[in-house]
């Protein structure tokens, strides 16, 4: 597994969480992320943390981008990894400019897979492969 696809990992544990908790995002980063040297150590990747602000800053407009595209749920109705997992995704599709959208639409996938429904992975492709296609439409 790539640092990159650990660092995903880590930001679908924390999102998952804040979500479920109704916690705020930037402060249970702050909770989780212990550098100092013991067996509580659990510093966060760098990419982790650049997601989550990220995500934390853009959440609205990507909230707003699911319950547009994710035809057929509401964004309540949606299982909370699978909303979590968009949200990474569409954060990622968006504004890390830096990574092809077939790549972050396949780590998406491979999450899907690993932690959701089996029919999970192929509904987020659907929302994911639309985004991508429109995203120079979209007024971010």
């Amino acid at each position: 597994m790539s640092a990159r696809s650990k660092a995903r990992k880590q930001t679908l544990d924390l999102l998952y969480e804040s979500d479920i908790r109704g916690s705020d995002l930037l402060e249970l980063l702050t909770l989780r992320d212990v550098e100092e040297e013991g067996p509580d150590a659990r510093p966060m990747r760098e990419y982790t943390k650049a997601l989550i602000e990220g995500i934390h800053t853009h959440k609205r407009k990507i909230d707003e981008l699911i319950s547009t595209y994710a035809q057929g749920w509401d964004m309540d109705r949606l299982p909370a990894v699978d909303r979590n997992i968009l949200r990474l995704g569409i954060y990622e599709i968006l504004w890390a400019t830096d990574l092809d959208d077939a790549i972050v639409i396949d780590e998406a996938l491979t999450l899907a897979k690993d932690l959701s429904t089996d029919e999970s992975a192929g509904y987020i492709h659907g929302v994911l492969g639309r985004i991508a296609s429109i995203k120079s439409s979209l007024s971010l």
